[in-house]
């Protein structure tokens, strides 16, 4: 057999491995896709409608923040709900706050029971089970100053606000939502930026929330800039998810503010290939058109994504709009949230069937929160079979198992 006809031959196995994968791409929901696009605009007219609002009115953040729909009246006539769920909504509202921006409730597909969207949104029953804590990470007890959150040497995070354009029902930090918005006081994120200036060691910092986006524009210019202005800190992060939930807020103003301070990046957490739509799309592009590099934080969820042809989907997705897939994090069990929960082992699988079936820059890391705040813990399937004194074993992306040299590194004085 001559070298082009193995080639030919590898090819063909290659082809046969990624089959499954294009068999089914087709029928997972993608926001990008014509039929979705259509059907959130009729969501999109029929919203508008109920609010009396219009299309100048639905490109307003502003607006979108104050439309929040947070009451089952409004809700059963925007989207179908029966009356299970409408009273599912009605308990669940009694122990935990929810709210909607028009914009992402206009994605959700009233013919699908178990829409992602509307299982990200939309409160459950199965909320009000008593299983898990209420602070899994234990972050009332690394917070030495301020609004500062600190569980590694050289990073910290500040929380600057609990309000969110949409309260997701995974939440981590549910137990802060509280009845109202409020953000962190100037008092107290003084008290957080001083703790910095005192701390050298510290390069990095995470602004979230709640969702950092939603300071207001002058807030967020003068805590970048005091940020900034910070010798020791090399880099600033924003958490935030406005990008898939109230995409609007990306104002040429925002983006001028944020630019100003680089390096500056942002990282957002789109969980599902539905949630990646035009709009979306036109916020990514100002801000990495502006120099921001965006990276993904999807959750695992199950019902929404621990399946290996969606998440490989949405990471493909991903790339498309230049956001980097950056973290898969594996659900934390937070109490009114462990429906959402998976096994480690559908995690694994996920990243067995991302490894060789995609580019490396579609692979993210699977990532388990150490509980108490101990920090992130990397989880992968495991190619190292063997380890021994001069070699050791490997296993592949398609299960082959070979031996590798293990020999140490020569003395190079020897060379010479």
């Amino acid at each position: 057999m001559n070298k082009k006809q193995i080639a030919r031959n590898r090819a063909d196995e290659l082809e046969n491995r990624i089959q499954d994968y294009l068999d089914v791409k087709d029928t997972i929901p993608r926001g990008m896709a014509p039929t979705q696009q259509g059907k959130s605009e009729e969501k999109k007219e029929k919203i508008l409608a109920h609010l009396k609002g219009t299309e100048e009115n639905w490109n307003d953040y502003r607006w979108q923040l104050k439309n929040r729909i947070s009451d089952v009246d409004t809700l059963r006539k925007l989207i179908s709900l029966d009356e299970e769920e409408v009273e599912a909504v009605r308990k669940v509202a009694a122990k935990y706050r929810w709210s909607i921006s028009p914009y992402y409730l206009s994605l959700i597909d009233d013919d699908n029971r178990y829409d992602p969207i509307k299982l990200q949104s939309i409160p459950m029953v199965a909320e009000l089970m008593k299983e898990g804590l209420a602070d899994p990470m234990g972050e009332e007890y690394t917070n030495p100053a301020g609004a500062i959150t600190r569980r590694y040497p050289d990073r910290v995070i500040i929380n600057v606000t609990n309000q969110c354009a949409m309260y997701c029902r995974h939440c981590q930090r549910r137990r802060n939502i509280g009845s109202d918005d409020h953000h962190t006081s100037r008092k107290v994120l003084e008290e957080s930026i001083e703790y910095i200036k005192a701390h050298p060691e510290i390069r990095d910092v995470l602004v979230t929330g709640g969702d950092a986006l939603l300071l207001s524009d002058a807030t967020l210019d003068w805590l970048l800039g005091e940020l900034h202005a910070t010798q020791s800190v090399d880099y600033v992060r924003l958490g935030s998810r406005v990008l898939v939930t109230m995409p609007q807020r990306i104002t040429d103003k925002l983006v001028d503010i944020l630019k100003k301070y680089p390096p500056l990046y942002i990282n957002t957490q789109f969980n599902h290939p539905k949630e990646l739509t035009r709009e979306a799309k036109e916020a990514c592009d100002k801000l990495v058109n502006a120099g921001i590099p965006l990276g993904n934080q999807a959750v695992l969820l199950n019902g929404i994504n621990n399946d290996k042809h969606v998440m490989r989907l949405l990471n493909q997705e991903l790339l498309k709009f230049r956001i980097r897939p950056y973290y898969i994090f594996h659900a934390k069990r937070v109490m009114g949230t462990t429906h959402f929960n998976t096994s480690v082992d559908e995690g694994i699988e996920i990243m067995e069937h991302l490894r060789g079936y995609t580019s490396g820059m579609a692979i993210p890391t699977y990532i388990i929160n150490a509980p108490q705040g101990h920090g992130k813990t990397p989880i992968a399937p495991q190619y190292l079979i063997s380890r021994g004194k001069n070699s050791i074993k490997i296993r592949t992306w398609e299960g082959k198992v070979f031996d590798y040299p293990n020999r140490p590194t020569p003395d190079i004085e020897g060379f010479f």
